[in-house]
């Protein structure tokens, strides 16, 4: 008996089988009207489906647009601030050029004025010379001598000439440490300063001495040449002098040339 029963239910499922193979033929050859109603019913069907896929894709589609322009403006912003960055340095180059052409026409028309003095290019600064010194390229060749006054931008004296070679000279500055130098203070008082190193000097006065802060004081002569402002005046009651700290006009790590005496 169970034999049999299993030998229907066989033929059952051979019978499905059969059917659902046949009516897939007559679907494949007659699809032409069969799968037009299909396609309206599946149209139907499926049509939510397809609409959340399509806003799906649409809406990722969007996105990944989005995140592709703010990755181009990204790389686009960085290569305008390279730009940008480049176009400063060339300005601020071309703004210290010019700044240096100006300087060096003022300059050479001061010392237009007076023949006496010798345009001279520093080799070496006091940051890359011992002390507070200068190696300019005139020497000998040019007629330069121990002794002669040299000055920062035609007008300002800062030092004297110390050694002279064949095409170079060495110029001590007056703010060299420890070196003295004799000078005229408001009043028309005779005093005398000392280097402190990098254009800096102190001068020591009487306790009772008053000397205002800004003040200048310059080398003897018929003309008034300063040498150094008063910056810090230093006191103490129990002393019996006071002492000035002071800075020269012009900042003699920023210079390029200097002009020599006669």
């Amino acid at each position: 008996m169970s034999y049999l029963l299993d030998k229907k239910l066989k033929r059952k499922k051979l019978s499905k089988i059969a059917l659902i193979v046949v009516v897939f033929f007559v679907l494949f050859f007659f699809r032409a009207g069969v799968l037009r109603g299909l396609s309206v019913s599946a149209h139907f069907v499926f049509r939510p489906v397809l609409i959340l896929g399509n806003n799906l894709g649409n809406k990722f589609g969007n996105l990944g647009a989005y995140f592709n322009s703010k990755k181009l403006l990204s790389l686009e912003n960085e290569t305008l601030k390279s730009k940008v960055s480049t176009d400063e340095a060339k300005i601020s180059n071309y703004n210290s050029i010019l700044d240096e052409n100006n300087s060096l026409k003022a300059t050479l028309g001061r010392v237009g004025e007076n023949q006496n003095l010798i345009l001279a290019s520093i080799l070496s600064k006091p940051n890359q010379s011992p002390y507070d010194t200068l190696i300019v390229d005139v020497g000998k060749n040019a007629g330069i001598l121990v002794g002669q006054k040299v000055f920062a931008e035609g007008v300002v004296p800062i030092g004297k000439v110390g050694e002279v070679y064949q095409s170079s000279a060495k110029v001590i500055l007056y703010s060299n440490p420890g070196e003295k130098t004799d000078v005229i203070v408001p009043g028309n008082v005779s005093m005398q300063v000392i280097g402190r190193g990098g254009g800096n000097f102190e001068m020591i006065l009487p306790r009772d001495f008053v000397i205002a802060q800004g003040a200048e004081v310059v080398l003897p002569g018929i003309i008034p040449e300063t040498v150094a402002i008063v910056q810090t005046i230093l006191s103490d009651p129990r002393d019996s002098y006071q002492k000035a700290l002071l800075v020269s006009p012009v900042n003699i790590f920023e210079l390029k040339s200097v002009e020599v005496e006669r």
